[in-house]
């Protein structure tokens, strides 16, 4: 249909519309009030100037393109449409939202659980619209559609983990390691039965499979002469839950084989030597290649973890690291553990030594050290503590191998770091792992947070398709940091007070401390698998932990009153009360109280989606 073409300037007019019945065409009459001059163009009128000036509303004619016969009228203007020109419209108008509708439900069937590919890599559809955070996070298509998602700095136990959650979850990953030759370390080895249910959610149980890997079933702690025997409390859990101990280098090279099988994973040599940052905004890294190039890469989001002796956290957190002892650690071959599938902690003089298997053959040995230095291995001050100080009190079906390892020489050091997790909120970069917060690894737990930190940190990323906006996913990333708490303060906490505790002391109320743990454990049933659970990541409540360890001084402090006190052993109890509350309330103050025991307060934690 030739359509007339109106224009008109400086008009104010009000549509009043009339649909007169014809038998073979609609006709639609329009009625213009003029306010002022109505310059109008129709047909062959090619300018408004050329219009001719009326007092009266002017006359224009349209013909319809099936040839029906004009009309006019002197005050009305007319406009013809056929009948089944308008019903297509109306019916092609009804078929694309039809259509549209099809589309955007397919769209939610396909979102449930499944992945689409799109340019060679995987893209993760959202499983929950109304767990999105706002749209000023992201819920369009991923912008970054050519390049990375996720920049991971550091490929240890954290970084690999990570590598792997994320990209089964779609994401496009690039990880950065200096070294991804095994690594030898002497900590690290031992995975808490918490931990290896991380493992499982995470997926990667397989990963402690054909490394030679050992059971752990719970610890025995020895103090002069007499033993505990503490066992996990997993009665209620499948058979395969438990402990696991072995080399840490195997498991690492397990994770990074299986994280480097995805497709949109990227595993890369190189030395990451700073972050790139743009008006606040943590844009990416910079790093050095295996053969020395100088590399730039950009991402939405960076994690470091790049573990203990990290240079880069320094511009996310606040750094307050304390390293109250040093781990002395040996392998002994060819022995047989006296209590089999079994950590061995010995409170021996002045601080706790640490047995359990890391093979079939093999046993590792930690001597914890306390101070700011060790013995020096070269000159033999070292094989000479450890034969005279440690040999006589550790149990004697280990002596001999004991001895036999220092003499091959193959001795190692390691400190033991202690760090607060005290982040910067920085658009851009997020921590994790060692890198992030650390604790003494007398116990065992810092596989089992990191394991844990990943697990809230995959559902948080979950429902979010874009990571572009740097500042709007700072703030909503805030909540990881109080989610994380339960299993991250009851582990840091319960480290730390009973490294404390476990450590000789010259002060008489410590001494007494020490000997009321050793004997609650030693009662059984609820006094050991309590402590015992909270230790393996398998209740993580930090008020369970508040509890029992005050009902370790309240027993201590019973032990001293009866059967008939006195004011020496009154005055004694309440040093040992006191003892106990300079432990670990320092240690809960650096955790955070409000985000330990309220998290409910902290309005961050109303910016995650619910987590099932």
């Amino acid at each position: 249909m030739r359509a007339a073409v109106l224009t008109h300037t400086r008009t104010q007019y009000q549509p009043v519309l009339f649909l007169p019945p014809y038998k073979s065409f609609l006709s639609l009459t329009i009625y213009f009030q003029e306010n002022s001059r109505i310059p109008l163009t129709a047909g062959s009128i090619s300018h408004p100037r050329e219009a001719k000036k009326k007092s009266e509303i002017q006359r224009l004619t349209c013909v319809s393109s099936f040839g029906s016969q004009a009309f006019s009228r002197p005050e009305k203007m007319m406009v013809v449409i056929d009948q089944y020109i308008l019903g297509t419209f109306f019916a092609s108008l009804f078929a694309l939202v039809f259509i549209y509708i099809l589309r955007h439900n397919s769209s939610n069937d396909k979102s449930r659980g499944k992945k689409t590919v799109k340019g060679g890599n995987l893209f993760l559809k959202t499983q929950n619209d109304s767990a999105r955070p706002s749209d000023d996070v992201g819920n369009a298509a991923l912008d970054n559609a050519s390049g990375t998602d996720v920049i991971i700095v550091g490929a240890g136990v954290a970084g690999a983990a990570l590598a792997h959650t994320l990209g089964k979850e779609g994401r496009r990953v690039h990880v950065i390691e200096r070294d991804l030759n095994e690594p030898d370390r002497i900590v690290g080895e031992l995975l808490q039965p918490g931990g290896y249910l991380k493992l499982i959610e995470l997926g990667l149980e397989d990963c402690v499979e054909e490394i030679d890997a050992q059971r752990v079933q719970g610890y025995v702690v020895f103090k002069d002469g007499k033993t505990a025997r503490l066992s996990y409390p997993l009665e209620s859990f499948h058979s395969d839950v438990a402990g696991r101990s072995f080399h840490n280098g195997r498991f690492i090279q397990r994770m990074r084989e299986k994280a480097a099988k995805l497709p949109n994973v990227r595993l890369e040599q190189g030395t990451v030597t700073s972050l790139l940052e743009e008006n606040g905004i943590i844009k990416g890294v910079k790093y050095k290649t295996k053969g020395g190039q100088e590399m730039r890469a950009c991402a939405p989001l960076t994690v470091v973890c790049d573990g203990c002796f990290s240079n880069l956290r320094r511009t996310l957190c606040n750094p307050k690291v304390d390293v109250p002892s040093y781990f002395v650690g040996l392998v002994l071959e060819k022995c047989q553990l006296p209590f089999e599938n079994h950590g061995h902690v010995i409170l021996a003089d002045p601080s706790p030594i640490l047995f359990y298997p890391i093979s079939s053959t093999e046993v590792r040995c930690l001597v914890d050290v306390p101070g700011q230095r060790v013995p020096s291995i070269a000159n033999g001050e070292m094989a000479k503590y450890l034969k005279t100080s440690v040999v006589p009190q550790i149990p004697p079906e280990l002596c001999d191998a004991f001895v036999s390892a220092v003499e091959k020489g193959n001795i190692r050091t390691m400190p033991n770091r202690s760090m607060p997790a005290d982040p910067h909120p920085t658009p851009g970069a997020l921590l994790m792992g060692d890198s992030f917060n650390m604790r003494h690894p007398l116990t065992g737990g810092g596989m089992t947070v990191a394991l844990s930190d990943i697990v809230v940190l995959r559902d948080l990323l979950k429902p979010l398709h874009n990571l572009n906006d740097a500042a709007s996913l700072c703030k909503y990333l805030e909540s990881f940091y109080t989610l994380r708490k339960p299993v991250a303060s009851t582990i840091n906490t319960l480290a730390g007070a009973l490294y404390k505790v476990f450590s000789d002391s010259p002060d008489q109320a410590r001494k007494e401390m020490r000997q009321a743990c050793f004997d609650y454990l030693s009662i059984g049933g609820l006094c050991s698998s309590g402590p015992v659970a909270l230790l393996s990541g398998l209740n993580p409540r930090p008020l369970s932990l508040v509890l029992h360890f005050f009902a370790v001084a309240v027993y201590g402090v019973g032990r001293l009153l009866l059967p008939f006190p006195s004011f020496k052993r009154i005055w004694l109890g309440a040093r040992l009360l006191a003892s106990a509350s300079g432990i670990i309330f320092p240690i809960i103050k650096a955790e955070g109280v409000r985000q330990m025991f309220f998290p409910a307060t902290v309005p961050a934690v109303y910016r995650a989606p619910p987590v099932n």
